[in-house]
């Protein structure tokens, strides 16, 4: 079949001999791909940021699909179901799935006692294989997949398996009380979505801090909020305190992890030495911009070893720090009214649909943000 084949950092192709995925376990469903998407977080393992991404690995963990095979134990399922399948692989029987924390599952992924399994992401999330083709297998398809609502559009799925939740995840973590002051750094994906959710929950000023001017132009008019380069302002944490009456922010949310830019040692340290889990600019602004007893909402992607944080602001400040990877199931089912209500536009932040074909062109064009790239679809030559 068709499918990305990672051969090294910053090296993906198509490649059409890789092995079509078989039925391994009786909970297990083979879904045709219909869509998938490439991540901001898929960029770490493409610039080869993050440990054991293997040679042969085929990225993707946003997808929605056909079934087109299911294992003898799926009941919830049948051939023919159109299906979104969130990020998370997750059991739905052990102790954290049974609290809705899905991306925490202690059985989907052995190589790991914190994150639970990924699809494409690497070993250090399970070793599956990612949507980035024309099939994938979906572990314990009786839990994760849902079936797709008929009036909804392709596009506006796909962004609900990763984008949308973890946008919305972000903002519900920050606990916004009404007329709170938002300020969320990163105007990708995941920080536009962000920046919509806050309002959602109440918030009375949402700011975004990015460096890159069409993002600003693009997060500005999808999530009418406030955004500023941060070349242009000087000292963020400075300038969010002149905003806020030397207060700082009531919540402040990283929705860039460990590519963020903005501090020369922290790229060295972190980016190009990896001698620790990223670069942690964004969370040292976000800490530093935050008030006294704020709360800072972590969805940035860091990697396992350690990063130099201050922890002693965080002490003497009295933060909260909240963080996870999205539990996309937990959400989709609020996710999906609002979609239906038209309180969410999802597909209005795509700005590419690429054959699969040209994945490789795809990625260049994400990576070094080409053509006013904000979310990029891959559309299988099945679909």
């Amino acid at each position: 079949m068709l499918a990305m084949n990672f051969r090294g950092p910053f090296r993906v192709r198509p490649d059409r001999n890789m092995p079509e995925p078989q039925i391994e376990h009786p909970e297990d469903a083979i879904v045709k791909v219909l869509r998938s998407c490439i991540c901001g977080s898929d960029l770490h393992l493409y610039h080869g940021l993050v440990p054991d991404t293997r040679v042969g690995t085929t990225f993707g963990h946003e997808f929605i699909g056909e079934v087109v095979e299911v294992g003898s134990g799926v009941q919830k399922l049948k051939v023919g179901d159109k299906v979104m399948v969130p990020f998370n692989i997750s059991c739905g029987k052990c102790a954290f799935c049974k609290q809705e924390l899905y991306g925490n599952c202690h059985e989907s992924n052995p190589s790991a006692t914190a994150v639970g399994g990924i699809f494409g992401y690497s070993h250090t999330a399970g070793g599956f294989q990612g949507g980035q083709a024309e099939y994938a297998r979906v572990p314990y398809a009786d839990v994760g997949p849902t079936v797709i609502p008929d009036w909804m559009d392709p596009d506006d799925a796909v962004l609900l398996t990763d984008v949308v939740p973890t946008g919305y995840q972000a903002a519900e973590m920050a606990g916004i009380q009404k007329g709170d002051t938002v300020v969320v750094f990163g105007a990708g994906p995941i920080g536009i979505m962000a920046a919509k959710s806050a309002w959602l929950f109440g918030a009375g000023r949402v700011i975004v801090i990015d460096h890159l001017e069409y993002r600003l132009d693009f997060v500005a008019k999808y999530a009418q909020c406030e955004a500023y380069n941060f070349k242009s302002i000087g000292d963020p944490v400075v300038f969010i305190k002149t905003q806020t009456d030397s207060l700082g922010a009531d919540v402040c949310i990283d929705a860039v992890g460990c590519e963020a830019k903005g501090n020369r040692m922290n790229t060295l340290l972190g980016i190009k030495l990896l001698l620790q889990g990223g670069s942690t600019t964004a969370l040292h602004w976000a800490i530093n911009s935050v008030k006294k007893g704020g709360i800072v909402s972590i969805v940035g992607v860091y990697g396992p070893i350690d990063a130099l944080v201050p922890i002693g602001n965080v002490v003497n400040k009295g933060i909260t720090i909240r963080a996870n990877q999205a539990a996309v199931k937990r959400h989709l089912p609020k996710l999906i009214e609002h979609v239906k209500n038209g309180v969410i536009d999802p597909k209005q932040i795509i700005t590419h649909r690429v054959p699969l074909e040209e994945i490789s062109d795809a990625y260049h064009i994400f990576s070094q943000k080409l053509d006013g790239c904000i979310k990029t679809v891959l559309i299988p030559p099945r679909a």
